[in-house]
């Protein structure tokens, strides 16, 4: 049985918890309409409080997760789990109850409805009063938590998440954000009764509060230590990331509010909190730890593109899918791939670690359509070059790139970069291997036919003539008849009568087995018998057109279970699951291979890549990932 006042009220509530806020918002829409907001202008001003309160928290979180901008200022280098947003998923209950205590307030207190706007006494009494009585009841209070008893009971769900981040401050129990409520309360409630509040020392006291809740919980050492060395009695008056990160890992210091002074006073100041603190600030700006496998992605296209942690959190960590919320910040989002075209570099998206292994995603900033643009391929193929010979630089072992930078009419999947740079240390994949691996045994044994488009791509080329030795007819669609003879030569002489050169969509009528490798409109899905299974290997997948079929997702693998600080989903791919490409260079660095993975597929590879995954624990997907249309 959970503690009293640990559980929400709401928590039963889910999402449907903002509609406790309805008649506020209603009130204040209402007001605007018959023009009289200035007569009950307190629901307004407790409304945009609530909102603008919401935006401090969310662009401190996406400040925090831009690890383009803070991997060397981060002070923990774990990485946010899917179990550590999931816990924080109802970060923003104790604004929702701010926001209904505030109400209450003033509809009990009707002097708090009427505050002038401006009061120079009211932001000196508030400040005193904060210092005064909101601190150090504070200090006591939280210490109060660490006991035995509450801390299990209560404050223990702060410290479950292992990475302060911004939305970890909102992230604890009823009763102490109750507690805290009337903390915060004191100050503003303080100066109102003695006549000098006002509407200005509300709202620069509260977002004050929130912008320095968000700074201690943010992971991201922003404070110069100089400063402190400068004015040295600023330690004791602005704590730091460092300083409440101490806390956080060692739990019995560090207890304040806001300012370490009250630490000091009672004898629980970490003593390592400054030293650590210049260290951090002292190395920002130098390289942090290297990666030791890279996968380069690139941009799908403008809607993808606010599938990143550091737009929203929560999106991020399930499969994507465009949501409504997200259509107004569409404009944003294309202007935004406007100055990716014109200046921005490949930068650092997200991490993970595998067996003591940094995993990092990097991503080249073009969107898919700008590969298929004649004028724009040089400057791609100059980001990617540039992104190998960092990495070669840093010392990452394995980059792996994806779908779209290992282009054969890009680059030669890899090719390009390989014979120019020949003394390369790292080793280049396009983990097409695995790619093709993954398809190949989605196809059930008794198979006897297949139809597959994209046939003289290079995995086309391969997955033909892997097939071809099972004795598979493979219904290759092609209108060049010398690619398909080249390709029917490579099989040996008693397996080329099953590669079947086919050159319209009504070749496979009675197929089937669908493998799908170039995009395929709804009109020629139509040719396709009913209870057909289309596997595909073409970027976007195609559209789910048929009710009568199935469609499986793009070939993927799920990552070892001991996989640590995933917290993201790679595009459309389930949490854990990465697309097969990125587990090809996984299992290279693994597997300790020393040679590139670029250009054409070694057929004879495919089984011996496909048996090293499993044998790291890399499990198939696709048994999950069968859609059916809708």
């Amino acid at each position: 049985m959970a503690a009293f006042l640990s559980a929400w009220p709401w928590e039963n509530l889910g999402s449907y918890k903002y509609l406790l806020l309805g008649p506020l918002f209603a009130k204040v829409f209402h007001s605007m309409i018959h023009e009289d907001i200035q007569k009950d202008s307190w629901y307004f001003h407790v409304v945009m409080i609530y909102l603008v309160r919401c935006l401090i928290y969310q662009l401190w979180s996406s400040y925090s997760n831009m690890l383009f901008l803070t991997r060397n200022r981060r002070i923990l280098q774990k990485g946010v789990d899917f179990n550590q947003i999931d816990k924080e998923w109802h970060w923003d209950n104790f604004l929702i109850l701010q926001t209904l205590l505030a109400s209450i307030g003033c509809y009990i207190f009707p002097f708090l409805q009427h505050l002038p706007l401006w009061d120079p006494r009211g932001l000196i009494t508030v400040l005193i009063l904060h210092i005064g009585v909101s601190e150090p009841l504070y200090y006591w209070v939280h210490r109060f938590f660490h006991q035995n008893y509450l801390f299990i009971n209560y404050h223990s769900l702060h410290h479950s998440t292992p990475v302060p981040q911004p939305f970890t401050a909102g992230n604890a129990t009823f009763l102490e954000h109750l507690v805290l409520s009337f903390i915060i309360g004191i100050p503003l409630f303080g100066a109102s009764l003695l006549g000098c509040g006002s509407i200005s020392s509300v709202y620069g006291y509260v977002f004050v509060f929130d912008f320095l809740r968000c700074l201690g919980n943010s992971n991201v050492e922003v404070v110069p230590h100089k400063m402190f060395e400068t004015m040295p009695f600023l330690k004791y008056v602005l704590y730091t990331p460092t300083y409440h990160s101490l806390h956080h890992t060692e739990k019995g210091t560090n207890f304040c509010l806001f300012m370490p002074l009250f630490d000091a006073l009672w004898n629980t100041l970490n003593t390592s909190s400054w030293e650590l603190h210049k260290r951090i600030s002292t190395n920002a700006g130098k390289n942090s730890k290297a990666p030791d496998f890279v996968f380069l992605a690139h941009v799908v296209d403008v809607t993808s593109s606010l599938h990143v942690p550091f737009v929203f959190r929560s999106v991020g960590s399930f499969p994507y899918t465009m949501r409504i919320f997200m259509l107004p910040m569409l404009p944003g989002a294309f202007l935004v791939m406007l100055v990716m075209w014109l200046c921005s570099k490949t930068f650092l998206l997200s991490f993970y670690k595998l067996r003591n292994r940094l995993h990092q995603t990097w991503i080249v900033p073009r969107h898919g359509f700008q590969y298929f643009l004649p004028f724009a391929t040089e400057g791609i193929n100059k980001q990617i070059e540039q992104a190998i010979l960092r990495a070669d630089k840093l010392g990452v072992m394995v980059i792996s790139l994806a779908a779209l930078n290992k282009n054969e009419a890009l680059n030669g999947g890899g090719t390009l970069f390989v014979n120019k740079h020949p003394n390369l240390k790292v080793r280049v994949v396009h983990g097409n291997t695995l790619t093709a691996a993954v398809i190949l045994n989605e196809i059930p044994k008794d198979v006897k036919e297949v139809f597959l488009t994209g046939a003289t791509s290079k995995l086309g080329r391969a997955i033909a003539l892997y097939l071809c030795r099972r004795k598979v007819r493979v219904l290759m669609l092609t209108l060049s008849t010398e690619r398909f003879q080249n390709i029917q030569k490579e099989a040996p002489a008693d397996c080329q009568s099953y590669l079947v050169q086919v050159t319209k969509y009504n070749a496979a009528q009675n197929c089937k087995t669908w493998i799908v490798g170039k995009w395929t409109t709804p009109r020629e899905q139509g040719w396709a018998p009913a209870g057909t299974h289309f596997h595909q290997f073409v970027v976007p997948p195609i559209l789910p057109f048929r009710r009568d079929c199935t469609y499986g997702d793009l070939a993927a693998m799920r990552l070892p279970e001991d996989v640590e600080g995933l917290g993201s989903c790679e595009y459309t791919m389930e949490r854990g699951v990465v697309h097969a490409c990125h587990a090809g260079g996984v299992v290279h660095l693994l597997e300790g291979w020393t040679h590139h993975e670029v250009g054409a597929l070694d057929v004879d590879r495919i089984d011996l890549v496909w048996n090293a995954a499993l044998k790291h624990g890399l499990k198939p997907v696709s048994s999950s990932k069968v859609i059916n249309a809708q």
